[in-house]
């Protein structure tokens, strides 16, 4: 049995202050227990405008957000999934929205870039977003092993494309972890029942890092960050602001709802 957490932020264009704040939760979370920490979407930068972003872009393997990264999983001894930073990709004046992971030591271990852009007019509000004017789409799934379980990566978006994660389950899946930005409509509406149904179609544990709360662009988003069972259900919800939820994924019980329920082993279509 293994603890993990989700953190929840309300993140500003502050980038010193949005990991100041990273890192007290990361070390509060540890100190919980945590063994497996995921940070939510644009955890170190939420700016005031869509193209912001692409001026604090890192190269991948240097910059400041990576190494307070790569600092933090080592100082806490912890596996940390990153959200999503602004890695710089093939496209000019493009970032990838890169979700990196770190393990315990502090090594890079595994990157995954955000495959379905948020390009959305968000109804019943004047909300706006074009995520494609600054983000390089991503290209590849990606499952890793690890020592809590076999992880599937995903971003916010990716949720509500049924397809995408079982090509994640097809390669083998215990955990799905979803950094995310929900918005506060889109989240009231649709986010727990997205993630409960990722749960149960998959047979697996999902960890959802949300980020929660209003922003400096004016924006609100949904909050709501929380770990659910193989069997949708929800062990813990953390609702709005900075804090984080903590579960234990316990295999055993993993084990035991795959036996009972055999579904993954009565897919038609692979």
């Amino acid at each position: 049995m293994t603890k993990c957490a989700a953190i929840q932020m309300a993140s500003s264009p502050n980038v010193s202050a949005n990991l100041l704040e990273a890192g007290k939760l990361i070390a509060e979370a540890a100190k919980a227990g945590a063994k497996l920490v995921v940070l939510p979407e644009n955890f170190a930068f939420m700016g005031e405008h869509e193209l912001d972003k692409i001026k604090i872009g890192e190269v991948i393997g240097n910059g400041p957000i990576q190494e307070f990264l790569a600092n933090a999983a080592k100082k806490y001894g912890v596996w940390v999934v990153g959200g999503t930073i602004p890695i710089f990709g093939n496209e000019h004046n493009k970032v990838r929205a890169a979700c990196l992971v770190y393990n315990d030591k502090g090594h890079r271990v595994a990157r995954y870039d955000k495959m379905h852009l948020f390009d959305v007019d968000v109804p019943g509000t004047s909300e706006v977003y074009r995520e494609s004017n600054s983000i390089e789409q991503g290209d590849e799934p990606l499952v890793i092993d690890t020592p809590f379980g076999r992880v599937g990566l995903s971003v916010c978006y990716d949720l509500r494309f049924p397809e995408f994660f079982r090509k994640l389950s097809q390669q083998g899946l215990d955990i799905l972890v979803i950094p995310s930005a929900f918005t506060a409509e889109t989240g009231a509406a649709h986010w727990e029942v997205l993630l409960r149904a990722r749960a149960i179609e998959n047979l697996c544990y999902v960890i959802a890092s949300n980020q929660g709360g209003f922003h400096i662009n004016g924006r609100k988003t949904f909050g709501h960050s929380m770990i659910i069972d193989p069997w949708g259900v929800v062990l813990d919800c953390y609702k709005t602001g900075s804090g984080f939820v903590v579960a234990d994924l316990d295999h055993d019980r993993l084990e035991k709802v795959r036996s009972a329920f055999p579904v993954l082993t009565h897919r038609r279509f692979l």
